[in-house]
């Protein structure tokens, strides 16, 4: 799993960050005024879970939280980061990348290799990294350390590769290297994300737009269950190969159909008898779940939140009767969110299994939500939540350079 910490100053504050590189690293006066600074965004996602890497269609915001690296570029091809949370440094050749470790730093290394794959220019650094993503939050911090690192070893500037391409790239760190077959959606909001909206993404063809979030009139907030994450690159890897079942089922009788896109609510009816009973019901939700991104949109747009409202209560419904990655912590969450006035719509965010859920909340209920929260989660569950807003934030960046 990626570094992240409860809370860390130093991943919003480029100076301080940079300086504390200088307190790592043994850095001449004319080193230390060439440190450079990039970070990159988690994300929520508002709607659209496990949608993304059936080619259909996502609405995720890129978030104020995320992950800063420090860093001096070298030329000697070596790679060394230290964690600001707790001093602990690793480290690759980029010439001798080898095989995953299975810690942090492949989400690093993976960048690397793939960033050579792609035929991007890729340079030696000493860094620093923070983070102020909360711990297995599911707010998507290997897409973050993935887009922050492109940055880092481009030298502490824009890589060579456009945006797309970028996101795609790092998208490729996660699947042929870290060994998670994810979707676009996480590195493609990181790259891309817009202040005062979401983003929807058609997975197949690469489209994307912005939505803009009537701000002025609700926040966007995240409840942490206190349970981490727990669906691993098995789990993930498992339901993909269902929907990929799914897949082969219909194309057998409807050879236009190559992935769940491709799939209406009367095809599946149709094709649901020849299918196990686990595949189809993933297949009922990823294909239902599609219609219902475009409905968000279309409710956004036309300012009828009660009908987002509704959308986020049938997603949240389907992700834990037919796909099955909620769980009781997440549940209990939702159920305490709904059960407050002024809360517009709960639901888990994330692939699931622990992990946060994202609530629209009409302004001035916020603190009515996170009292009812921390007052009868806890009873409910013997954990402790974390309640905080969340804005829409801007892609990665170099912000000191």
């Amino acid at each position: 799993m990626p570094p992240t910490a409860p809370s860390s100053d130093l991943a919003r504050d480029p100076d301080a960050l940079a300086r504390r590189l200088t307190e790592v690293e043994p850095l001449a006066a004319d080193d230390a005024a060439a440190i450079r600074v990039v970070r990159a965004p988690g994300r929520v996602n508002l709607i659209g879970e496990h949608t993304d890497y059936n080619e259909g269609f996502v609405l995720p915001v890129a978030i104020d939280l995320g992950i800063a690296i420090a860093l001096l570029p070298t030329d000697d091809r070596r790679v060394e980061v230290t964690l600001a949370e707790t001093g602990e440094r690793d480290g690759f050749d980029l010439d001798a990348i080898g095989p995953k470790r299975g810690t942090w730093i492949d989400y690093v290394a993976g960048t690397a290799w793939a960033l050579g794959e792609a035929g991007a220019t890729t340079r030696g650094f000493r860094g620093i990294l923070a983070s102020d993503l909360p711990q297995g939050s599911g707010l998507s911090s290997s897409a973050a350390l993935e887009l922050a690192s492109s940055l880092a070893l481009s030298g502490g500037a824009e890589p060579e590769l456009d945006r797309m391409t970028l996101a795609r790239t790092a998208q490729r760190a996660e699947n042929a290297y870290v060994g998670v077959n994810s979707g676009l959606m996480d590195q493609f909001a990181s790259a891309f994300g817009e202040e005062r909206s979401a983003l929807l993404l058609d997975c197949r063809s690469l489209e994307h737009r912005t939505v803009a979030l009537p701000l002025d009139d609700v926040a966007l907030v995240v409840c942490h269950s206190g349970s981490a994450r727990r669906l691993e690159a098995s789990a993930y890897n498992e339901r993909r190969s269902q929907c990929e079942a799914a897949v082969a089922v219909i194309a057998e009788v409807e050879p236009g159909v190559t992935s769940l896109r491709d799939v209406t609510p009367e095809m599946l009816a149709t094709h649901r008898e020849r299918m196990d009973l686990t595949v189809a019901a993933r297949a009922e939700h990823v294909v239902h779940e599609n219609q219902r991104v475009l409905a968000a949109v279309d409710a956004f747009e036309a300012g009828d939140l009660d009908e987002v409202g509704r959308l986020f209560a049938g997603s949240q419904a389907s992700m834990r009767d037919l796909f099955e990655v909620s769980s009781p912590e997440l549940d209990a969450l939702v159920a305490i969110a709904t059960g407050v006035p002024g809360v517009i719509g709960a639901r888990l965010t994330g692939a699931g299994f622990g992990g946060c859920t994202i609530n629209l909340v009409r302004r001035g209920a916020t603190e009515a939500l996170r009292h009812a929260v921390l007052r009868e989660y806890p009873a409910r569950t013997k954990l402790e939540p974390r309640v905080f807003e969340v804005t829409p934030s801007r892609g990665a960046a170099v912000l000191r350079g």
